[in-house]
């Protein structure tokens, strides 16, 4: 079921840390990783990641059902990216016909996909462990963005689970009439088109009544808003930002000692 709560235990040190320092967190490891173009760097920071695990409090295999779908796609950006590379350098490790791959393409599409897992989990850690609500109060306070935006942006995504439910609902009930696409993948896409349609027009509407009733509710006032639920950057909060900073810097250290280290250019 789609769900946007926390899978986390809530007294887990991260999970208390203020969600706008577990944003700046997951923004340096990422940034790192994406602007070094090297395998060694994302790996680092991989294992680095997979160190935070137990002080997030989330459960291993809530952990892996978010995370699978992400490494699957990352696994095919190494698969493409190693097929289908401009020059096959280095020793050449497959030659079926016409296909080949080198040790230099495959080591660059390992670190394209490795650069992507770090994203990808690092982003994962940061927003299992995240309260929508603490998160737009977060961003509110701290960032001080437009509560009109964060607001209505936080009652978009509260509405996420809602929709998977009408998916649901919608499919099951075309299948109790006998509409069912079977292993005919053109009946199978016109009625998952037709499937989609359903849901985006009724999401249209239930957009339009949540602007109307938010708006009534005086949401889209200039007046100051005050906040229920106070966020403020503690101790911990920098310590967080400036382990992350540290992390990285001695991945980019490690990689740059090996002689790995490039740069994404």
């Amino acid at each position: 079921m789609l769900t946007l709560a926390p899978v986390c235990d809530a007294d887990a040190p991260i999970a208390r840390v203020n969600p706008v320092a577990k944003l700046a967190a997951v923004a340096v490891v990422s940034t790192t990783a994406l602007v070094a173009a090297d395998w060694l760097t994302p790996l680092l920071l991989l294992a680095a990641l997979a160190a935070t695990v137990p002080f997030t409090g989330i459960r291993l295999r809530a952990l892996g059902r978010r995370l699978a779908w992400l490494w699957v796609a990352a696994g095919t950006v190494v698969i493409v990216n190693a097929l289908f590379a401009a020059e096959q350098t280095g020793r050449i490790l497959l030659s079926l016909g016409p296909v080949e791959i080198g040790t230099g393409a495959l080591l660059d599409g390992t670190a394209i996909g490795l650069r992507v897992c770090v994203a990808a989990t690092a982003g994962v850690l940061g927003f299992a462990t995240t309260d929508p609500t603490d998160l737009a109060d977060a961003l509110t306070q701290q960032l001080k963005t437009p509560a009109r935006f964060t607001i209505g942006a936080l009652a978009a995504l509260r509405l996420l689970p809602l929709l998977g439910a009408e998916w649901r609902q919608i499919t099951t009930a075309r299948r109790a009439r006998g509409l069912e696409g079977g292993w005919n993948p053109v009946r199978r896409a016109r009625l998952f088109a037709s499937t989609m349609f359903t849901l985006l027009v009724g999401a249209i509407r239930r957009a339009g009544r949540l602007a109307a009733a938010m708006d009534a509710r005086g949401f889209d006032s200039e007046t100051p808003r005050t906040h229920a639920r106070e966020q403020r950057m503690a101790a911990g909060d920098w310590v967080l930002i400036a382990a992350s900073a540290a992390v990285s810097a001695a991945a980019v250290a490690a990689s740059v000692a090996s002689g790995t280290f490039t740069a994404f250019a």
